[in-house]
């Protein structure tokens, strides 16, 4: 905060959630590893409302993690521990979605804000250590969009954003929840990664080739039918490839249920997001989208899952602010 200035009023950011389509290059014989394909999700998302205070404090849904975000951040800058932060909507943590990034960057963008800091997203992911395997978090609060990231390199940074587009307006993403369901995450997670046996680099390269020469030309073209094969083929490459970690393909039996399902019913665009168990179907037409939603409520009609409708997002976080700065008494 500038010398001899008081700021007031208040900071709400919404931070949209995402689905992690699937890992290229496991390998990382090339030196960079990992290398994410994402899509930016409309309609669900975590958003934080801030407020100056005398002290730290939090409410709502996940108040606990944004406050070790924000005392954390508040250290590392230097910021003053004080902020009322409320927690308006959550993304579901541990899901999939991307809960812990958005989180992470839209309490760090409203804090920064509140202090009258300029401070980039890509520090503030590093200084919570946010992107760490993949960088389509980031790109979802910078931009949205479907996002392709470049790896992990040799100098620890989040994986650079190497391709951003626009995600057709008509298509529609199913998403499959499982309700109370978790995904690997934390220590789990790491162990996960260090238990699974090398990827072979001649797969590592098919699934490059696939998403450079199939998938994005698809995307630009509008053929959701394109996109979904070619998500499909890396999803099913990626999934068995962490089945002896997550249980099989997919972590859900349930969500596995329903994608089987869906692959059924003519669509080959189906997955899981990240660890899951959220799964997710692509489909090209809205009426279609609709049709398939009122079908699986009605055959899962009892039991954990959850399904929703929801568009794609071409648009990043939302940051707005109300209020005024004045000279400090």
């Amino acid at each position: 905060m500038p010398h001899g200035v008081e700021y007031f009023g208040e900071v709400r950011v919404t931070a949209p959630a995402r689905l992690h389509l699937g890992f290229l290059d496991m390998n990382g014989g090339l030196g960079r590893r990992f290398g994410s394909l994402g899509l930016t999700l409309d309609g669900l998302c975590t958003t934080v409302r801030m407020r100056p205070s005398d002290r730290l404090r939090a409410s709502g849904p996940s108040a606990e993690r944004a406050l070790s975000v924000a005392r954390t951040l508040c250290e590392r800058f230097r910021w003053p521990a004080a902020a009322d932060i409320a927690l308006e909507d959550a993304i579901p943590e541990h899901a999939g979605l991307g809960s812990g990034t958005q989180l992470g960057l839209a309490v760090g963008s409203a804090l920064a804000q509140l202090h009258g800091r300029a401070v980039p997203v890509r520090a503030l992911a590093a200084e919570l250590e946010r992107g760490a395997r993949s960088g389509i978090g980031i790109g979802t609060f910078e931009n949205g969009g479907v996002i392709l990231d470049g790896g992990r390199g040799p100098d620890g940074q989040p994986p650079p954003i190497i391709a951003r587009l626009p995600c057709p307006e008509p298509w529609r993403i199913l998403l499959i929840l499982h309700r109370d369901g978790q995904g690997l995450h934390g220590a789990d997670e790491v162990r996960a990664f260090h238990t699974l046996p090398p990827f072979p680099a001649e797969r590592a390269a098919h699934l490059c080739r696939l998403t450079l020469m199939t998938a994005l030309p698809a995307l630009v073209e509008g053929d959701a039918e394109g996109f979904g094969r070619a998500v499909g083929e890396l999803q099913r490459t990626v999934g068995d490839h962490f089945a002896p970690v997550q249980g099989g393909r997919f972590t859900s039996p349930a969500v596995a249920e329903a994608l089987e399902w869906l692959e059924a019913e003519g669509i080959p665009g189906v997955g899981q997001s990240s660890w899951g168990p959220t799964g997710f179907a692509i489909v090209g037409d809205p009426g279609d989208g609709e049709a398939l939603l009122a079908a699986a409520r009605r055959r899962w009609a009892d039991g954990p899952l959850e399904f929703r409708l929801c568009r794609a997002r071409n648009d990043g976080a939302v940051v707005q602010t109300a209020g005024y700065a004045r000279p400090a008494a």
